[in-house]
């Protein structure tokens, strides 16, 4: 079920009345890390196509990656890896080869042709990835709908266990083209923030609630979303949007930052944008303009170009470090003052 809540679409058309279609990009780019820089230990071709769309924690002194790799650009099929970069090499020029494990690979129906773009949260002291599989279907073209699902795994003893997948009820499924940018979220109650993309060529953001025992699911299952509030629509500028990283709370105002990307009509560059909302999931703020645009070879060129595509963000030390993809073929970490953009999003409020 689709709910067009009016409080929402209030918020939402306030949101699109403050963004402008301006740039100004304030993540200051550490590092890239290539497909030539990564060694996969539990697999024997141990050099990836690429690497990109990472999530990311922060671990003491490390912060952990879990990029997308693919092995072979025939079906562009990914899994997840997981790596670790020390602080002492993210500020290092240096060159270093990063050896790290697979963690989550194709294994069912709904992730047969492909694991992307996680995102990794904590909630009630679990860890989650939740990730874009791609289904059986994807390669059929004689089926358009579902063609990938948010899928959630949970981090247990054993490694990473796939828990849930998240379908739509039957009668709308049947006009879900696909559904992405999904992750986690406890804010009052636990939400699924996730992306649509219908057959009327429509994309939109969504959140709904979902039931709190998956927290404590050990098998794989379907879960059913039922009421979804569609809560911002592509400004007038841009094609399509989604969600980026999962919410960090950022003040005592029950505050929490996300960042969202937006696709513009001409050509079609994947551009960042942040937000700030509530514990409810409605937006409380916005920047005017895109913080974050390819700028650098490695962003403009690549399989997919003209991408920057953060899938994870973290508060380290008064800074906000950005883990994203870069033209679908390289990992790019980047910072930015925390109090900077905070100063942006206090001046434009909703």
């Amino acid at each position: 079920m689709f709910i067009f809540q009016q409080e929402h679409m209030d918020i939402a058309k306030r949101v699109n009345e403050i963004r402008k279609f301006e740039v100004k990009d304030i993540v200051k780019r550490l590092k890239v890390i290539s497909c030539e820089d990564v060694k996969i230990k539990n697999f024997p071709e141990k050099t990836p196509k690429a690497v990109f769309n990472p999530a990311l924690k922060i671990e003491k002194d490390s912060l952990i990656l879990y990029g997308r790799i693919c092995i072979g650009y025939y079906t562009y099929t990914s899994s997840i890896i997981e790596l670790r970069v020390t602080f002492d090499e993210l500020y290092s020029s240096d060159k270093k080869i990063y050896e790290g494990d697979i963690i989550i690979f194709p294994s069912n129906n709904f992730d047969f042709w492909g694991v992307e773009d996680p995102r990794y949260s904590v909630i009630k002291d679990k860890e989650f990835i939740t990730y874009c599989g791609r289904t059986v279907n994807y390669f059929q073209t004689h089926i358009r709908v579902e063609r990938t699902l948010p899928v959630c795994a949970v981090k247990t003893d054993e490694g990473w266990r796939k828990v849930a997948v998240f379908r739509m009820p039957e009668g709308i499924r049947e006009f879900v083209v696909s559904d992405k940018n999904a992750f986690l979220f406890y804010g009052e109650e636990l939400m699924l923030f996730h992306r649509l993309h219908l057959l009327d060529e429509k994309f939109y953001l969504n959140i709904c609630k979902i039931p709190s025992d998956i927290l404590y699911h050990t098998e794989f299952h379907e879960l059913k979303v039922g009421r979804t509030l569609i809560t911002l629509e592509p400004a007038e500028f841009e094609k399509k949007i989604g969600w980026c990283t999962p919410p960090i709370k950022v003040n005592d105002h029950d505050e929490y930052l996300v960042l969202l990307h937006g696709v513009d009509k001409d050509l079609t560059v994947y551009r960042v944008f942040a937000a700030l909302i509530n514990s409810k999931g409605h937006f409380t703020a916005v920047t005017p303009y895109y913080i974050m645009e390819p700028k650098e070879l490695y962003e403009i060129y690549g399989d997919r170009p003209y991408v920057v595509f953060p899938c994870g963000a973290q508060i380290y030390d008064g800074k906000l470090y950005i883990a994203y993809g870069g033209a679908d073929s390289v990992i790019g970490i980047g910072e930015l003052d925390l109090q900077t953009l905070l100063d942006v999003l206090y001046d434009n409020r909703i």
